[in-house]
C-alpha cells in the first residue's frame, strides 16, 4: 500500500518534472573599476498628500496615510522605519503645488483640502498647519529619517490657457516656512521645487526657461538662511517626466551650481487598471524600454549640468494609485528590484518609491501597516546593496536579470539575480573577470549574449577566474519566492521562511543561507535571489 502510494505521488509529479527546464550559464562580474555610484542612501520612499476620497478605477485606495492623516504613532510605522536605520522619505506628490503653509504673512485663507470639480486634480488648495509640521519631525527625528520636502511651486503663478501657468513665482510663503523650519532646528536633507510640471505636465506645466529662472530665487533662499549652518540643503526639481529639450533649457537657464539634482518620475507599466500588468512585469522586453531614459537623462545632466546628479524622484510602476492585486503583491518585487538595479547602473543617486504607504503601490498596507512584499525588497537592497556599482554580463537565459555592486557596510561584492522565466530553473556560476582581463561592454551598461560568449570562449584557456581569495568557503544567499507559488501574494517567502510580523509585531529576521562558493547559484523559476560573496576580490570596492 504505501509502496503504491509514493507510485503515484511520483507519476502525478511527472508532469511539474518534465515542464521545469535548466538552463546553464555564467556570470562575471568586474570588480576592477566603478560604472557608476548611488548615495548611501538610495532607497528612498514618499509620503502624498492624497486625502481618503482620492479614487481611481470605483477603488479608493488612500484611506487616511496622507502627510495630514497619517497615524504617526502606529507602532509598524515606527518599527518599519526605524529597520532601515536611515531611510530617506521625500514628502510630496500630485498636490505639492496647491499646498499653502500657515505660517507667517499668508495671503490666503488655509483649510483642508476638499473635492473641487475645476481644481486641479479634482481637488481645491490644501493647507499644512505647523502643528501637524511639528508632530512630522518629531517622528522623522525619532525614526532618525532623511528628509526630502516638496515646496509648491506654482504659488503666485495663475493659470493661462490650457494646462499652462505662468507668471513668477511667489516665494514668501516657502521663505516663512524655511524660516519656521530652521528656527525649530528641523533636519531637511532637500528641498524639491515642484511636481510634474515639466514638459507638458500632468494637470499643469510651466515653460523652462520661467522654470530655471525661478529655480535661482529657492537657491538664494536656502544658501541666505542656511548661511554658517553646519549644513546647507539640497535643491531638487523639477520632480517631473522626463523631457530631454525641456530638462536641458532647465540646466541651461537656472546656470552652474543651482540645481544639485535633477528629480524625474517614471511610471513605465502604464495605467494601474491594465489588465496585462502582471505581463508586462514578467517581460524582460518591457522591462529593458525605460532604460533610455536614464541614458538620456544621464547624457543630459553630464552634458549640460556635471554639477548636478540624477534622481528618481517618484516611481510606482503603474499610475493612479498602482495596480490593485499586483503593486502590493510578490509579483511587482520583479519590476521594482530590476528597477532599483537599472537605475542605479546609469548613475541615479537616489530612487524615492510611490509610495511608504497609501494607494495601491505602497511599501506597507494603507490600513493595517503591515509590509508588503516589496517592503523586504527595499529592506534588502538597502542593507546588503553598497553605493558602487559594478559591471555584469552573462551568456544565462535572457529571462535573467544580474546586476552587482560592493557590499554594504563590509567587503566583499553582492548580486541581485532575477529569473522572469515562469518554467526556467537557471543555474549558473559567477566568474571573477579581473584575472582574465574579461572586458564587459559597459557603454550602454550592458552586454549582448554573442558578445559576452566571445569572452568566455576566449578566456577560456586562461588561469582559473576566481570569485574570492579563498579566505570565505562560503557565499550568503537570499532566496525571494512568493508563498505557495501564488505570484499575486501579499506574502513573501525568504529562503523558505514567510516574512511575516513577530508576535510582538517587530519586522522578522532577514537571514540568509549559507552555501558553498564553488557551487554552482540555482534560481528557480519566477524568484529572486541576493547573493554574498564576502571575499569577492574587487579593487573597485576598496
Amino acid at each position: 500500500m504505501e509502496f503504491g502510494m509514493i507510485l503515484i505521488l511520483f507519476v502525478a509529479s511527472i508532469p511539474t518534472i518534465l515542464a521545469e527546464d535548466i538552463s546553464y550559464g555564467t556570470i562575471v562580474v568586474d570588480g576592477t573599476t566603478s560604472i557608476a555610484q548611488t548615495d548611501d542612501n538610495f532607497v528612498c520612499a514618499t509620503i502624498d498628500w492624497w486625502p481618503h476620497d482620492k479614487c481611481d478605477y470605483k477603488q479608493c485606495p488612500w484611506h487616511y496615510t496622507s502627510t495630514i492623516t497619517l497615524d504617526l504613532s502606529h507602532p509598524i510605522l515606527t518599527k518599519a522605519i526605524q529597520a532601515f536605520n536611515r531611510l530617506r522619505i521625500r514628502i510630496g506628490g500630485s498636490l505639492q503645488d496647491q499646498v499653502l503653509y500657515n505660517v507667517g504673512n499668508l495671503k490666503s485663507p488655509c483649510h483642508p483640502f476638499r473635492k473641487m470639480k475645476h481644481g486641479l486634480f479634482g481637488f481645491s488648495k490644501g493647507c499644512l498647519q505647523m502643528k501637524r509640521w511639528d508632530e512630522l519631525n518629531h517622528f522623522f527625528n525619532a525614526t532618525s529619517v532623511m528628509l526630502t520636502f516638496g515646496l509648491n511651486a506654482l504659488y503666485g503663478r495663475h493659470k493661462l490657457k490650457g494646462s499652462l501657468w505662468g507668471g513668477e513665482w511667489d516665494s514668501s510663503n516657502a521663505e516663512d516656512f524655511i524660516k519656521y523650519s530652521i528656527s525649530k532646528g528641523y533636519q531637511i536633507d532637500s528641498w524639491e521645487y515642484g511636481n510634474e510640471l515639466s514638459g507638458n505636465g500632468v494637470g499643469a506645466h510651466v515653460h523652462a526657461d520661467r522654470y530655471g529662472k525661478d529655480l535661482i530665487h529657492p537657491k538664494k533662499i536656502i544658501k541666505e538662511l542656511y548661511k554658517g549652518s553646519q549644513f546647507e540643503p539640497l535643491l531638487v526639481a523639477p520632480g517631473g517626466f522626463f523631457n530631454q529639450q525641456w530638462f536641458t533649457k532647465l540646466l541651461q537657464v537656472s546656470g552652474s551650481n543651482v540645481l544639485d539634482a535633477i528629480s524625474h518620475h517614471i511610471y513605465n507599466l502604464g495605467a494601474g487598471s491594465d489588465p496585462k500588468l502582471v505581463s508586462k512585469i514578467l517581460d524582460p522586453n518591457h522591462l529593458n524600454k525605460v532604460a533610455n531614459t536614464f541614458i538620456n537623462l544621464a547624457r543630459t545632466v553630464q552634458t549640460h549640468g556635471p554639477w548636478s546628479s540624477a534622481w528618481v524622484g517618484e516611481s510606482g510602476g503603474a499610475y493612479n494609485s498602482g495596480g490593485p492585486h499586483v503593486s502590493d503583491t510578490f509579483v511587482n518585487s520583479f519590476w521594482y528590484l530590476d528597477q532599483l538595479g537599472m537605475a542605479s547602473k546609469y548613475h541615479t543617486k537616489v530612487y524615492c518609491r510611490q509610495t511608504l504607504i497609501g494607494g495601491n503601490y505602497g511599501l506597507l498596507n494603507a490600513t493595517t501597516y503591515v509590509p508588503n512584499p516589496d517592503y523586504y525588497s527595499a529592506l534588502l537592497w538597502h542593507r546588503l546593496m553598497g553605493k558602487t556599482v559594478l559591471a555584469v554580463g552573462s551568456n544565462a537565459s535572457p529571462f535573467l536579470r544580474s546586476y552587482a555592486h560592493c557590499s554594504k557596510g563590509r567587503i566583499g561584492v553582492t548580486l541581485l539575480v532575477i529569473n522572469l522565466s515562469d518554467q526556467t530553473k537557471i543555474i549558473t556560476d559567477v566568474q571573477n573577470g579581473m584575472n582574465n582581463n574579461i572586458k564587459l561592454a559597459t557603454e550602454q551598461q550592458n552586454i549582448s549574449r554573442k558578445s559576452f560568449s566571445w569572452c568566455l570562449k576566449n578566456t577560456a584557456s586562461g588561469a582559473e577566474i576566481k570569485a574570492s581569495s579563498d579566505k570565505y568557503s562560503y557565499r550568503e544567499e537570499y532566496h525571494l519566492t512568493p508563498k505557495n507559488g501564488y505570484l499575486q501574494t501579499r506574502t513573501m517567502v525568504l529562503n523558505g521562511i514567510p516574512l511575516e510580523l513577530t508576535s510582538t509585531g517587530n519586522i522578522p529576521r532577514l537571514d540568509p543561507i549559507r552555501v558553498n562558493v564553488k557551487s554552482p547559484i540555482s534560481i528557480s523559476p519566477l524568484s529572486i535571489a541576493f547573493i554574498v560573496f564576502p571575499d569577492f576580490v574587487a579593487p573597485a570596492c576598496r
